[in-house]
């Protein structure tokens, strides 16, 4: 039987290796793909303040990669130098290196690429009589024609690795990868020209648009994703804007309904660097978590501007990631940015937008308002009694009736609900007049939620106008209430058509806003002791975690202790949750401790126990409403954060204009 032992070898001894072969490793980091050599040449041409860069490919940029820019060029006595390794005109010294603001700056791209292909480089300056062209393999200089700029020629790639070539993909798949590194660059300098050009053929083109006296930053920014990413992001997304300390976040983050089921158009940028950062990945994840439904992805669009010395971007060789020296500063930023982007109701935002492009002929209406500033109370809040019905003497924001007695029988609101049901006026056997909602039994466990559940079930009438006019309902985003569908949806009516809501996704968003609103006020989630305490077994990092963090684990409502050293004890959970698995909670609990900050960990856990309590505290399916109800809910949708989807990242309401009714009737054709 053959021995397994290896072999002994003899011992070689300890050489510097030659130059073209430190390239060459180079070149295995720098150089992973065409997609990379694209990348590392559209940079260099954006530092040389490039405002239209052309590149052309053939066989998916496996044959020929030639980048064109118009930049400031090369000097002719450069030229030779800039091939060498380390050779850099981006920075002297180290403080140069901590404080980096060039997309560029190790200088071996150059050195890498000309190592595993044919490199020529054609550059001209302002002040040279004509351009000149470098041959990398032989050294040869010599004079040529070209417009000031420099152009890099890259063929036949990997030709001298050719185990490196055989793992390359299609021409298509590597044509798509280059298509994509251009587009990364275009998102972030919209006032830079690009072109790809493959097999002579025009692939992709995004034309400057520079900022000015007539085009705004923001707006040059919205036209350039409107042209890379198409109209529907930039309709379908709301801008991002928020300046902490020494972090500025810009940018586009995409609605919930615009969410994709692939991570595909998430794009993050430091300092106009596009970046994979787990830190930006997770605060933008983070800023979603309550409005996306399973596990749908969001798309984005953020810029965050920095002091270059509080960020390092010398941590991997493609530059794709840094690190942050405060990454929880940046992490809070974007997740606040974010959020409070998406917090805005936008049922007057889609109003306004359908109101404009409708035919004046369809519906003579006055304009639509514009969006409500966050926590502000828009315009048509202290108009709510004003329904156009003289009989009705019950306020519109009144939401007491949602949750409690049933209106009396003289009132005109319990005679006069149109629904779609039937045509009794007794309700169908399967829907109740006024079923229990579970409430207190999710809220009497704890001082301070029963207090909030107190403070929502008794919410205080607003004051009544002294004189109310009747205002068109126009001013309402969300309609007018003109029946119930089977106890679970409502229809109503505004200037574009109808509007179809899920009441029960709908109040359940409105109860944990307010739910939110009570606990950041200082309220505590209370914790129910175990008769017999749960143990499992714990990792060493569990035990240090739970150990670390008890504070953090009593806000909420948990008590994990250590029972030995290798075991820890549930002692405690929340409430809410005493029904669950305290074993599965705790390692969830202890998981995102480690993971992240204590204060994410809080909130995060927090809000997933206010959201169960808000489901069970919710309006529930097949309950009766009158016209007074639903009005009063889709009142206080418009002023509510992040109503348009409920806690499960469920759409509450859907708009049906009426080009879509005429549609399916066939009206006009």
């Amino acid at each position: 039987m053959a021995s397994l032992a290896p072999a002994r070898t003899e011992r070689r001894p300890i050489r510097d290796l030659p130059d073209e072969l430190i390239s060459q490793i180079a070149a295995g980091e720098v150089v992973e793909r065409p997609a990379s050599v694209v990348r590392e040449l559209v940079d260099n041409a954006l530092d040389a303040g490039a405002t239209q860069i052309t590149v052309r490919l053939m066989a998916g940029g496996v044959r020929l990669i030639a980048v064109e820019d118009d930049g400031c060029g090369i000097p002719q006595d450069e030229l030779p130098v800039a091939l060498r390794r380390h050779a850099t005109s981006k920075i002297r010294d180290l403080h140069d290196l901590e404080t980096v603001c060039t997309m560029g700056f190790r200088g071996e791209a150059l050195a890498a690429i000309a190592s595993v292909s044919e490199t020529a480089l054609l550059s001209r300056t302002a002040g040279q009589a004509s351009a000149f062209l470098l041959d990398a393999r032989s050294g040869e200089l010599r004079p040529a024609a070209r417009a000031q700029g420099t152009t890099v020629e890259v063929k036949e790639l990997f030709f001298s690795t050719p185990a490196r070539r055989k793992f390359l993909k299609t021409d298509a798949t590597e044509l798509a990868h280059c298509v994509e590194a251009v587009r990364r660059h275009a998102l972030a300098r919209p006032d830079v020209g690009f072109a790809v050009w493959h097999e002579g053929k025009l692939v992709e083109q995004w034309r400057a648009c520079p900022s000015g006296p007539e085009l705004s930053a923001d707006d040059a920014l919205a036209r350039r994703l409107a042209d890379v990413l198409g109209e529907d992001f930039v309709a379908q997304s709301v801008p991002v804007l928020r300046r902490v300390g020494p972090v500025t976040i810009t940018g586009r983050a995409g609605v919930p309904d615009a969410a994709r089921s692939r991570p595909d158009h998430q794009y993050c940028y430091v300092n106009g660097r596009f970046v994979r950062d787990k830190v930006l990945t997770h605060a933008a994840r983070s800023a979603y978590e309550d409005v996306l439904h399973g596990q749908r992805q969001p798309v984005y669009a953020l810029y965050v501007e920095i002091d270059p010395a509080r960020v390092d971007v010398n941590v991997h060789p493609t530059k794709i990631e840094v690190r942050f020296r405060d990454s929880r500063e940046v992490h809070q930023a974007v997740r606040h940015a974010v959020e409070d982007a998406l917090a805005a109701p936008r049922a007057a935002l889609a109003t306004a937008a359908a109101t404009a492009a409708t035919q004046p002929s369809r519906v003579p209406t006055d304009p639509a308002p514009g969006p409500a500033p966050r926590l502000a109370a828009p315009q048509w809040r202290g108009q709510q009694t004003a329904l156009g019905l003289a009989d009705r003497q019950q306020a519109m924001y009144d939401l007491q009736a949602l949750w409690g007695s049933p209106a009396p029988a003289n009132h005109p609101a319990a005679r006069d609900t149109p629904t779609v049901q039937g045509q009794s006026d007794a309700p169908p056997p399967e829907v109740t007049e006024r079923p229990a909602l579970g409430w207190e039994q999710a809220a009497t466990s704890t001082a301070a939620i029963a207090d909030a559940a107190s403070a929502i079930s008794a919410a205080p009438r607003p004051p009544q106008p002294a004189a109310p006019t009747a205002e068109p309902a126009a001013t309402w985003p969300l309609g007018r209430a003109i029946a119930q569908l089977h106890g679970v949806y409502i229809l109503a009516e505004n200037t574009q058509g109808l509007v179809v809501v899920d009441m029960h996704a709908a109040h359940e968003r409105i109860v944990y806003e307010r739910l939110k609103a009570q606990i950041d006020q200082g309220a505590r989630l209370a914790s129910q002791p175990l008769l017999i305490p749960a143990t499992f077994a714990a990792t060493p990092h569990e035990v240090a975690t739970a150990e670390a963090h008890p504070d953090v684990l009593a806000t909420l409502g948990l008590e994990v202790v250590p029972f030995s050293p290798k075991t820890l004890a549930v002692r405690a959970v929340p409430t809410t949750l005493a029904q669950g698995d305290p074993v599965e909670l705790a390692r969830s609990v202890l998981a995102d401790l480690a993971a992240h900050d204590a204060s994410t960990v809080v909130q995060r856990a927090r809000n997933e126990i206010l959201a169960t309590m808000a489901c069970h505290g919710a309006v529930r399916a097949n309950r009766r409403l009158t016209l007074d109800e639903m009005n009063a809910l889709l009142r206080q949708m418009e002023v509510t954060e992040r109503s348009d989807q409920c806690n499960h990242g469920r759409p509450t309401w859907r708009p049906l204009s009426m080009k879509e009714l005429d549609a399916l009737f066939l009206r006009g054709r």
